[in-house]
This record gives C-alpha cells, sequence and structure tokens, in this order.
C-alpha cells in the first residue's frame, strides 16, 4: 500500500470533484477520478443544474452541508470571479398557509446560525422588481444564499486537484467492481482494473447501476424534472452593466427565488429567466432507455442526462409564472428540457460504507447545494473515521430492508418529487405504502381504533379512540389546554387520558417497533465491552443503559445491554446503523482472532414487545403468572426468564415512561396472546392501551432523552446529561480518550429542561431559543406535560445558563417565555420506578 491509501471516485461531478480536492487538501493524493462522460462536461446532474443554493432545511446537518458549500464556492475562483454569486435567496409567500410557514423556517435558520428575516410585500419587490406584488404576503430573504456555478467550479477543483497530484480520466466507464475477502480491490474499466483500496461512488443518477456492480442496493431513483430558459425579459435588457464574459451567472443581480405555492424557482440568465418547475407529474427515467452521447458529441443541449422537454406539463407553471413575473408576458420560451436528478424515499442523500463490502463507499443523490459540504464530510470520514458534521440523518444503511425494495424506493420517492415544496408536518405520516410491518397486535390496536402513524415502515399507534370515554372523568389538573392549529395536528387530548391512566393504573404500550439485536458467541463480551460506555461484565440477568462513542468522544447511539447468559445478549438499539455498526465490528473482531467470534442478528420482526407500566402493574401480573416480580424477585435494570400463562417471556425492569413495570419479550408467534392475556387480567385495575402521544409526554417528564434528536454524534455524554451512563471503573471503550480529554475543557453548551411559563404553548422541535435577547440555542423535544400540567421543551443552551434563568422560543415570529427548569420534572428520587 502506498503512504496514503489508494482511492478510485467514480464520477467527475460536483461531488467527486469536491472529494478529490477536499482529499488532496488533506494530504490524500493516491486519488483517481474515473467518469464515463468527457471531464470538460461529463453529462450528469451537475452538467445541467441550475445550481440556485438555499441554505435553510430542517436539517442541521443539511444546512451545515450547504453554508459549507457557499463558502467554499466563494473562494474557489480565477480570473477576479468567483463560483458562488452571493445575490441572496427569496421565499415567496403567496398564502397566509405559506407565510406561517415561512416564519417556522426562519425559526429553522435562526436555529442554524443562518442569517435571515421576514419581510412584507413592498420590501420583497424592492428586491425583486418584477413581482406582481398584489400577490404577495410576504418573503423569507436570506442574504447569503444565492447561485452557483457548479460547471465551472468542477473545471476549476479539476484543475486544482490535478495540480496537487489528483489524476483525473475521463471517457473512462466503470464496468465492474473488483473484491477479494470482502474488501474492495479495483475498478474495473475497458482499459483495464483501477487498484483501489478505497472506491467511492459519487455517481448521481447512476449510483444504483454502480451500487449493483458491489453487490449493494443504492435506494435512489432518478426523476426528471423540468427547466426553461426564456427570450430576452424587456425589463431585464440593460439592468447588467459591465457583465463578466467569464461569469457563467450571467451578471444575475436579483435574488433567487422560490414559489412554493406552485412548485417554482427562479433565477437570471443574462437578459432572460430560468424556470424549474416541479408542478408536472413524476417522470421515472431508465437508466437502460437515457440519450446515448458519444464523448465527442456532448454538448449543452446533448448529454445523458438531459431529455427531451414535454411542453404540455410545462404550460400550467408557464402560465403561473407570467402571473406572478407579469414582464414574462413579453417573453417565450426559448428553450426547455426535463432534466434528471436524484430522489431518495426520505429526500435526504445517502452517504457511507456498504454493509459487506469493506471500502466500498456511497456519496449519492446529493444536490449541488450540498455539495462541498458532503465532500467535506466523506473525506472527514475516510481520513478521520468521521464526519465532523454529523451524518445520522444521512447514512446509506438508515434504511430497513423493506425500504430498498425497489416499488417502495420508486413509489417514495416518486412522492418526495410531488411533495417537494409542499407544507408538511413534522409528524406527517405518509399515505403509501403503509401496512408494511405491523406487530402481532395490530389487529387489536384496530379494534381499539388506534390512530397510526408509521416510522421506519412500523404501524405505531399514537393514540386510541376507545380512550375517548375517560376524558370525561379526567381531574382537572390533568385537562390540557387547546392547541393552536399547528400544534395540533396528529394529536389529540386523548394522549392526556392515556397519560393519566399510565401514572395512576396501568396501561399496555407497543414497543416492538424499537430495534432489538442478539449479539452471541465467546467473543460477545468482548466486543459490548470494547463498544460501549457501560460495564457489562456483570453476571447474566444485568441490564446495563450505556451509550456508543465515536472516536471523538460524541455520542454515535445510546441503547441497553441485557445479558441473558455467559455469551448471549439482547441489545435495545436505535436503528439499522447501530446493527450496521455491530455487524462490521463484530466482522472485525473475528478476522483477528477467530476464537473470538461473534454473531450479531436483528431478532425485531421475530419477536414483540409490551411495555406494562403505572402503579398498579404488580397486581395485573399477580393474574397470569406465578414468577416473582416483587422488588426482591426482579429489581430495577434486571432481566429474567418468566412465565405469563404459560408463555415464554423475557421480562426486563426497565420503563422509558416513568413507572413501575416491565418491558415483555416474546417471540412473535406468542404476542397476540400476551396482549390479550394481560388485557383481560388488568380489567379491574382499569387497564388501557396507550399511544406514543401519551408515551412522548411521560419519557420528556422523567427528562428520558432520543437519540437522533436530543443528543447527536455532535454531543458529549456529560454535555446531554448522561455522564451516568460513562462507567466509571472502566477506562477501555471506543472514544475513551478523546471523552476523558473533552471533559478536561470547560462545556460550551448543556442540554436544558425548558417549562413554558404561559403554561399553554406548545412547541415542537427545532425552534430557536433566546437569552438575554440574543439567539443562543435551539430546541430539540417537546410535549405537554400532563403530569407537571405545562408544556415541556429541551433545549441546547451555553453552559452559563442554569436553572432558574429565563428564556425565549421563537414559535412562527412571536416570543413565548419559559424558564430553565430543574430535571426530571416527575419523581426526582426515582420512588415510583423503583417501587
Amino acid at each position: 500500500m502506498s503512504a496514503t491509501p489508494r482511492v478510485v471516485i467514480i464520477g467527475a461531478g460536483i461531488v467527486g470533484a469536491n472529494l478529490a480536492d477536499e482529499l488532496a487538501a488533506r494530504g490524500w493524493t493516491s486519488v483517481t477520478v474515473l467518469d464515463q462522460g468527457p471531464l470538460h462536461l461529463a453529462g450528469g446532474s451537475t452538467s445541467h443544474a441550475p445550481g440556485l443554493v438555499f441554505q435553510t432545511n430542517p436539517s442541521k446537518t443539511m444546512t451545515q452541508f450547504a453554508s459549507y458549500t457557499v463558502d467554499k464556492l466563494l473562494s474557489l475562483s480565477a480570473e477576479g470571479v468567483s463560483c458562488f454569486n452571493q445575490v441572496g435567496g427569496l421565499e415567496l409567500a403567496t398564502t397566509p398557509e405559506r407565510l406561517e410557514d415561512l416564519k417556522r423556517k426562519l425559526g429553522h435558520a435562526t436555529s442554524w446560525s443562518i442569517e435571515g428575516r421576514i419581510i412584507d410585500p413592498d420590501e420583497c419587490s424592492k428586491h425583486y422588481p418584477l413581482l406582481n406584488q398584489d400577490m404577495v404576503l410576504g418573503g423569507l430573504y436570506v442574504p447569503s444564499d444565492g447561485l452557483a456555478s457548479a460547471a465551472r467550479a468542477v473545471q476549476l477543483l479539476i484543475r486544482k486537484a490535478t495540480a496537487a497530484g489528483v489524476t483525473f480520466l475521463g471517457s473512462t466507464p466503470v464496468t465492474g467492481i473488483e473484491q477479494s475477502g470482502g474488501k474492495v480491490t479495483g475498478v474495473q474499466t475497458p482499459a483495464g482494473v483501477v487498484p483501489a483500496d478505497i472506491v467511492v461512488s459519487c455517481a448521481g443518477f447512476w449510483g444504483p447501476k454502480i451500487g449493483a456492480m458491489a453487490g449493494m442496493a443504492v435506494p435512489l431513483l432518478p426523476l426528471a424534472h423540468q427547466y426553461v430558459k426564456t427570450t430576452k425579459v424587456p425589463e431585464l435588457v440593460g439592468t447588467q452593466p459591465g457583465t463578466n464574459p467569464l461569469d457563467p451567472s450571467n451578471g444575475a443581480r436579483m435574488p433567487i427565488l422560490r414559489y412554493q405555492d406552485k412548485d417554482l424557482y427562479f433565477r437570471e440568465h443574462g437578459n432572460g429567466m430560468g424556470i424549474g418547475s416541479y408542478a408536472h407529474r413524476p417522470m421515472p427515467a431508465d437508466l437502460e432507455r437515457l440519450p446515448q452521447v458519444a464523448p465527442g458529441q456532448m454538448s449543452e443541449h446533448r448529454m445523458p442526462s438531459r431529455l427531451e422537454f414535454t411542453e404540455q406539463d410545462f404550460l400550467p407553471s408557464w402560465e403561473d409564472s407570467r402571473q406572478l413575473l407579469p414582464a414574462l408576458r413579453g417573453a417565450e420560451i426559448a428553450d426547455g428540457f426535463n432534466g434528471v436528478f436524484s430522489f431518495t424515499p426520505d429526500g435526504g442523500p445517502l452517504i457511507g460504507q456498504a454493509s459487506e463490502l469493506d471500502g466500498f463507499y456511497v456519496a449519492e443523490a446529493v444536490w449541488v447545494t450540498h455539495s462541498a459540504g458532503v465532500a467535506r464530510a466523506v473525506a472527514e470520514l475516510l481520513i478521520e473515521g468521521q464526519s465532523r458534521i454529523p451524518l445520522h440523518e444521512c447514512e446509506v444503511s438508515r434504511f430497513e430492508a423493506v425500504q430498498t425494495a425497489e416499488s417502495y424506493v420508486s413509489e417514495t420517492s416518486q412522492q418526495n418529487f410531488v411533495e417537494i415544496y409542499d407544507i408538511l408536518h413534522p409528524l406527517q405520516p405518509r399515505e403509501s405504502p403503509r401496512e408494511l410491518r405491523v406487530s402481532p397486535f395490530n389487529s387489536r390496536q384496530k379494534e381499539l381504533g388506534a390512530f397510526f402513524l408509521e416510522a421506519g415502515g412500523w404501524e405505531r399507534p399514537h393514540w386510541f379512540e376507545a380512550n375517548r370515554s375517560l376524558l370525561a372523568d379526567l381531574p382537572p389538573e390533568w385537562q390540557a389546554p387547546e392547541r393552536d392549529p399547528w400544534a395540533a395536528m396528529f394529536h389529540s387530548p386523548i394522549s392526556a387520558a392515556e397519560a393519566w391512566k399510565t401514572r395512576t393504573a396501568v396501561a399496555l404500550y407497543d414497543m416492538t417497533a424499537l430495534k432489538r439485536l442478539e449479539v452471541s458467541g465467546p467473543g460477545a463480551l468482548t466486543l459490548l465491552q470494547r463498544l460501549s460506555t457501560g460495564q457489562i461484565d456483570k453476571k447474566p440477568g444485568a441490564v446495563t443503559y450505556c451509550l456508543l462513542l465515536n472516536d471523538d468522544g460524541g455520542i454515535r447511539s445510546d441503547i441497553t445491554i441485557a445479558r441473558l447468559a455467559d455469551t448471549t445478549f439482547q441489545v435495545g438499539a436505535n436503528g439499522n446503523i447501530d446493527l450496521d455498526y455491530f455487524t462490521r465490528e463484530a466482522r472485525n473482531q473475528t478476522a483477528v482472532d477467530a476464537s473470538q467470534w461473534v454473531q450479531v442478528r436483528d431478532i425485531t420482526g421475530s419477536t414483540c414487545c409490551i411495555g406494562l407500566w403505572g402503579p398498579l402493574a404488580r397486581e395485573v401480573m399477580a393474574k397470569v403468572s406465578t414468577d416473582d416480580f416483587t422488588n426482591d424477585g426482579l429489581r430495577y435494570f434486571r432481566t429474567k426468564q418468566v412465565r405469563i400463562g404459560g408463555i415464554p417471556v423475557t421480562a426486563m425492569r426497565l420503563s422509558y415512561v416513568g413507572e413501575l413495570g416491565w418491558e415483555l419479550y416474546t417471540t412473535a408467534e406468542h404476542g397476540l396472546k400476551l396482549w390479550d392475556l394481560l388485557f383481560e387480567a388488568g380489567q379491574e385495575q382499569g387497564i388501557i392501551a396507550a399511544g406514543r402521544g401519551a408515551f412522548n409526554s411521560l419519557r420528556l417528564e422523567k427528562g428520558y432523552r432520543l437519540w437522533g434528536t436530543d443528543m447527536t454524534p455532535e454531543h458529549e455524554p456529560y454535555q446531554a446529561g448522561l455522564g451516568f451512563s460513562v462507567a466509571k471503573n472502566k477506562e477501555s471503550f471506543v472514544g475513551a480518550e478523546a471523552l476523558a480529554e473533552r471533559r478536561t475543557q470547560p462545556d460550551a453548551r448543556q442540554l436544558r429542561c425548558l417549562t413554558v411559563d404561559d403554561g399553554t404553548s406548545v412547541v415542537l422541535g427545532k425552534e430557536p431559543v433566546y437569552f438575554k435577547g440574543d439567539a443562543a440555542g435551539y430546541v430539540t423535544s417537546a410535549a405537554y406535560g400532563y403530569t407537571v400540567a405545562r408544556p415541556i421543551a429541551y433545549a441546547w443552551l451555553p453552559a452559563c445558563v442554569s436553572a432558574g434563568d429565563t428564556v425565549e422560543i421563537e414559535y412562527f415570529g412571536k416570543r413565548i417565555g419559559a424558564t430553565v427548569s430543574a430535571e426530571p420534572l416527575v419523581d426526582p428520587a426515582m420512588e415510583r420506578l423503583r417501587g
């Protein structure tokens, strides 16, 4: 092997070229970039991308990618012209609903440190004189947005990386991926094999084809998107004096513009306009039927990713454009095409290593907006072992197996295209496909009138209509105030009754959707000790809550580990990313020492889980089991094998809602009977089935964190209030040294519990939080606390903010007072849990 690994990047578009540059800048120059098209115009999405960069996104990660892309393209210049024209971005509201959504979006911008403001119709017209101001109610203006010159940036990046030692090979199609012993060894081309220790596919919408060569399913759908350029717009003629012919943005001066109420966006092209439309029907592109263009014949108007323009699909958008911008009535469509882009089941990019082939990575479904940021993240991942920007929302391994099926990818990706500019609630469920994964209790839940939301393909009850009658008996102190229309979506007051019954009687919760892994073999203990912060070397029957850390001490997941036998453990994990991590680490451990082999199995689908929780839980259990469920018989955070009505059950004394009870696991075949036994036995105690609405409220009252929301890889345990999960007598585990080093530095921020002062305003998460008048942090989780009778929010804030301090949460442009509170809000002495 050379001084640095031999890296082959497939694709010389905006992502591949940026990645080559990012690697070279860090000293990795044994890099070869291959593209099937000519380097001057490869013919992929980059070659026709309109280049609009709107940075603000509900995802902090995606916003950080975009911000880095802006900074890098601004710095990338030649002949005095950079690759980014920072004209600003303007998103318009022509409906009251859109204006409110822009206020929410401004909150995201503030939370993620992007400067922006809501402006009135007059100011919108000052920024964009072509507007029909009578249609406009307001807009979101972000000065740092603008136009990326993607194709020009690629050429400058190729020039820069080549000077650093990177090799670029155009007109070189990839025909196969070489591998040996589960590791990538090279890339096949018509000219021979290019040896490689690492291969990164940045092939864009060709990603599934390249992935298939490596035996990897890449859940991505190529879809066509319409874009037109107009003839001269009289009002634009003569408005761009001194345009630099080297500037591909043609001296654009007005902000990039979004008209999302009609699924449209606009940018200047010299004296004409460019118009992009998502208003048309989804048009999946068949990779086998794309235009075949010889490298020597490639041009702006002839390339594989540029499909024939279907004018009939665009005509309604043309009329909508002329209404918003009356100046277009003096212009015509000069050129139009259907350009191919990549869409995924959840709209996010695909980043990471193949599960079954070490050294094969993907960075796909990445738009120009996020290109440099993603490239930087992948370079850090390859060189440092992880990205400094958290990638959990983008990990290619995040999807469940059913979500990588071709039919699922096609349907959901097309739906994401249709909804790309829609106003979507954070809890908005997809309407189809549904019923992909259901627990054994599903039929009973439907009989009880469950309202289901979907996550990871699972149907998860959020409340039960059968409990509506309980509202009449709900004590006054448990009755929550009416919510505003946005917070009331996908919510029911029935959740208050379900929380009440959990705190005062007993309730059944379906916990089946939570990921469960079986880790077994002679090396299982060694693996779990090495990867986790907990002390796992305890007697069988012990359950440990602990963390998985990255090498830098950041939290990559939180898990529970139950030692069922000497060499068998059950791990409660957060999702497929954890499964991929354990599987890879087990494989590596076995390769080093065959006697320390480990088997990791996903047992989620073959098992089920009921959470039986509440002060009367023992009374219910006594009717169906002769096993000892007293404190002496099964202590807190212990597990044992029991029989419930003859059914073999693994009972764990855990509770995510902060009440006495157990997580009860059995195989799926016994699930329905277990539910029926418990439900029937608990009638005298007033047992109910309860949903995720009550569950989320109860867990926040108890201060329990949700990974991926309350803490991510950017946070370390002590900041997040999880220092107790790091075993004090344990020194050697992944991330231990970095965590110890971080502990020597003062904390810059802490996760804090807030209670809303007015007692009524329920926020939903990601809202900015102000301290002493300045934006200081953001909300993670939020809910109404039914037990404490006030709204709760958790937020990341400067470490100087402490209990008793007052802050303000910005919600749809309004400031709501809140107080930093000591946590947990309920049962701080743990008496209910340990009772």
